[in-house]
């Protein structure tokens, strides 16, 4: 019987949407070792994350009010110090900026094995299963540690918990030495033509190589706007200049779980639908039945989007 340690993430004042996703990673893994889900909620607004967090499956929350923004120091000696205490076999952390920043820090200092972009997870008496995907999710491989482990999840590999949990709340002493600090967050700027985040995007109209041409981005924008969504892409339309880095869906950009997602003129590489594969509904226009998008649609419309897209954008407005 072996307990498990996820460590939630925010940015910004926001819990992530990762941080859900944990929730049900660690209790699978929880089922599988008989054990305690144990959630570590550092710095920021601790008291009303947990609450957010406080979902089914969670056993503990342990809230550390230190600093509003992730520090990779505060952290560190956080989850270590929360590591002695607990005993956990396992520390779960987001494959996130801020995770995969203090995930081997910590892995180091508890001289653990950490396997990190973990897809799928499973354990079979004192054996850990870990999933990962090579060479742009055409392979799948399988990690197999004995004992303690520091893992690092995907975002969204694992559905979002639901419900009403009865956690247990309450605030962790950490004995945090402030000399050994050797950072702070004085602000955010961003980069990559950072206009807009497409990972916090209600609605996504992403558009592919099929649009042909720049100045047909147009009528892609024109849908986005009567629909209030926002524009983003494949990679074959930042590698052309045509939209920004930060547009970008795939395993090269950014993993975005909308409530819907419009993939006009996009086949379906699997790098770009490990990006997408999350959203609630896919909707996809393409000339071609037999692209890959079309498989994992919800709605697929097998059309040429010269046509489609204005008279959507017309029914709209």
């Amino acid at each position: 019987m072996s307990d498990v340690l996820a460590v939630a993430d925010h940015r910004r004042g926001d819990l992530r949407d990762v941080s859900y996703e944990l929730i049900t990673a660690g209790r699978q893994l929880a089922d599988d070792t008989g054990g305690d889900l144990h959630l570590a909620v550092i710095s920021g607004s601790v008291d009303n994350f947990a609450e957010k967090l406080n979902r089914d499956g969670v056993d503990a929350i342990h809230t550390v009010s230190h600093g509003e923004e992730f520090n990779h120091d505060v952290y560190t000696q956080t989850i270590t110090q929360l590591y002695d205490e607990l005993a956990p076999q396992y520390v779960l952390t987001p494959n996130s900026v801020n995770g995969l920043d203090y995930a081997p820090a910590v892995a180091n200092e508890l001289d653990l094995p950490v396997v990190t972009d973990t897809v799928d997870l499973s354990v079979n008496g004192e054996t850990l299963t870990a999933t990962r995907e090579m060479y742009g999710g055409k392979v799948e491989t399988t990690n197999e540690l004995e004992g303690d482990a520091v893992v690092t999840i995907r975002e969204a590999e694992w559905p979002t918990a639901e419900g009403t949990g009865d956690a247990s709340i309450a605030a962790f002493d950490a004995e945090i030495d402030e000399d050994a600090i050797g950072s702070t967050v004085n602000g955010f700027e961003e980069v990559g033509g950072g206009d807009v985040d497409i990972s916090e995007a209600d609605v996504l109209v992403s558009v592919g190589r099929g649009i042909e041409e720049e100045e047909n981005l147009d009528i892609i924008r024109d849908l986005a706007d009567a629909l209030d969504a926002t524009v983003s892409s494949s990679r074959p339309i930042v590698d052309n200049g045509w939209l920004p880095k930060n547009r970008q869906v795939g395993q090269s950009g950014k993993v975005v779980t909308p409530d819907v997602y419009i993939a006009i003129g996009i086949s379906g590489a699997v790098q770009h639908v490990a990006g997408m594969k999350g959203s609630d509904t896919i909707v996809a226009i393409n000339t071609d039945p037999n692209a890959p998008i079309m498989d994992i649609a919800d709605y697929a419309i097998h059309d040429d989007l010269f046509d489609v897209v204005p008279a959507l954008t017309e029914q709209f407005q």
